[in-house]
């Protein structure tokens, strides 16, 4: 069923969920401090207050940073150095970043300074959850971050913002300098004190947002991918009976239940399959591997989503920093930052999307092909050879399948060595997660093609469909018409792609079959 979003979002001590990151980062929600986050952050800054007073060096608060780490900073230079940390790490380069990751960064960053962990004075929190409220969105370039010593360069330019520094964005507008937003929103620039650049900017912040955004994309994909598969089903005049509850549970993947109980429950009660199913066991006997293990591979792919909101929820539980205020008050520097684990979870997403994404391509291909289609005209055009019908949509499909494929090898197994040899081993996670953005956009543009070709498919049988493909097939000929001569389709794959994003095919099934898995 439709999920609905707070429009406030409390940021404390505790966990954020994906919702609520979701809700910040998509949907506009405000954000409130818990007062207890509050005090501890004051308590914990009076420990950074001491150590900044005494001549023992503490990295962070009195030194340099990275491979200058040595050097200690006198008194009077550490302002000048928390200002410079961040000027000199704005450094990214590239596309600007989307509105959404950059809320969602923001929004766990501020989760982490809400910790105490971190040494931040409570005006800078109160400051970070204004510039979000205010919706001043800083613009943050696509390359910068290695994903480890955290997001740097991303986190960075919304430090810089804070500072009334660098370019931003209000409520999506043009851009405009961040002093000139902070004023207009009566927020007053920060001046940064000891240990506060280097929290500002320390954190697995931007793959994590990114992490959170992609999970509630693909946990929508997942049930699209089921609708489609039962459209396909329907058109191919294939059978449900693979699909039998009984048979998933042979081997007891809770993934592929889910999927083979959204299929049935999608394509039942089809007159067409009810009028095929006597043929079908006399001359067909088995439906090709895309259809019949469909449940296998959309199966597989909920349970990696489960695994990744696994590690999400973890990281969302999680205090990143370096150094860190430790419960026990000491100052110490530590490895939390390093980005690996929820790098490899991003990863591993883009393999299953991959592969979803090709087994739908494979399902659609079925439909053009006289020898494999069932009786329907060639490419399900009107009239073959004068009209060319879906030929086209499944070369794009098949583009799309074949990046998504070059995406699915891991940016977590490559590193580069940084900061003259001290940070030289990297997750390069900031890469799986840009590279992740762009195949979950890739699957949604593949499985709307698929629905798309089914419908036309199905139309064209010219038999009842089930209520659930019914509902699908109604939402789309809302904006586009059925089967007849060669159109521009290109304006109608967008369409589909629109009802894929927007919820609107799951909506519109849900509301006839109940809440799909």
């Amino acid at each position: 069923m439709t999920t609905t979003y707070p429009s406030t979002v409390t940021v404390g001590i505790g966990a954020l969920t994906i919702d609520e990151v979701v809700a910040v980062a998509r949907h506009g929600a405000s954000v409130e401090i818990d007062p207890a986050a509050l005090t501890e952050v004051a308590a914990t800054r009076d420990r950074i207050e001491e150590l900044a007073n005494d001549p023992t060096p503490v990295y962070g608060i009195s030194t340099g940073f990275g491979a200058l780490a040595r050097r200690h900073i006198p008194e009077a230079m550490r302002a000048q150095l928390q200002l410079s940390l961040v000027r000199s790490h704005a450094a990214g380069s590239g596309p600007e970043v989307e509105q959404e990751v950059i809320r969602a960064l923001m929004l766990l960053r501020l989760s982490t300074l809400c910790t105490g962990r971190t040494g931040v004075r409570p005006v800078v929190v109160e400051t970070y959850a204004a510039v979000l409220n205010a919706h001043i969105t800083p613009v943050v370039r696509e390359y910068g971050s290695l994903g480890c010593s955290g997001d740097l360069a991303p986190l960075a330019h919304c430090a810089l913002a804070l500072l009334g520094e660098g370019e931003v964005r209000v409520k999506g507008g043009e851009i405009v300098p961040a002093g000139e937003a902070l004023a207009a929103a009566d927020i007053a620039p920060l001046a940064l004190k000891e240990k506060e650049g280097l929290a500002l900017i320390n954190g697995t912040d931007g793959m994590l947002g990114q992490l959170c955004l992609a999970i509630e994309d693909l946990r929508e994909a997942a049930k699209v991918a089921d609708i489609a598969t039962a459209m396909t089903v329907e058109g191919l005049t294939g059978t449900l009976t693979v699909f039998a509850d009984d048979l998933q549970q042979l081997r007891p993947h809770p993934g592929q239940a889910g999927a083979a109980a959204n299929i049935r429950a999608v394509a039942d009660g089809s007159e067409i399959l009810g009028a095929a199913a006597a043929e079908f066991k006399q001359k067909q006997v088995q439906d090709a591997y895309s259809v019949r293990c469909a449940p296998q591979v959309a199966g597989g792919f909920r349970d990696t989503i489960a695994h990744a909101e696994l590690v999400a929820n973890r990281e969302l539980a999680s205090a990143v920093d370096n150094p860190v205020v430790a419960l026990d008050g000491r100052v110490t520097s530590n490895g939390n930052f390093h980005g690996a684990p929820v790098a490899y979870a991003l990863d591993f997403l883009a393999i299953v999307v991959a592969d979803l994404a090709s087994i739908s391509e494979r399902r659609t291909d079925r439909f053009l092909d006289t020898a494999r289609n069932r009786g329907l005209n060639a490419f399900l055009a009107d009239d073959p050879g004068v009209d060319s019908g879906h030929m086209i949509a499944q070369y794009t499909q098949a583009g799309i399948v074949s990046e998504l494929k070059r995406n699915a090898n891991p940016a977590s197994a490559d590193s580069i060595p940084s900061s003259a040899m001290q940070e030289d081993h990297v997750s390069l996670g900031w890469s799986a997660a840009r590279k992740l953005r762009r195949s979950v956009d890739g699957l949604q543009r593949v499985l709307a093609i698929e629905i798309l070709t089914a419908a036309r498919a199905i139309d064209m049988r010219g038999a009842a469909p089930a209520p659930g493909t019914k509902a699908a097939i109604d939402v789309l000929r809302e904006r586009v018409d059925g089967p007849g001569t060669d159109r521009y389709l290109s304006p109608e794959i967008e369409h589909s792609v629109a009802l894929v994003k927007d919820g609107s095919y799951v909506e519109a099934v849900e509301a006839v079959v109940g809440a799909l898995r």
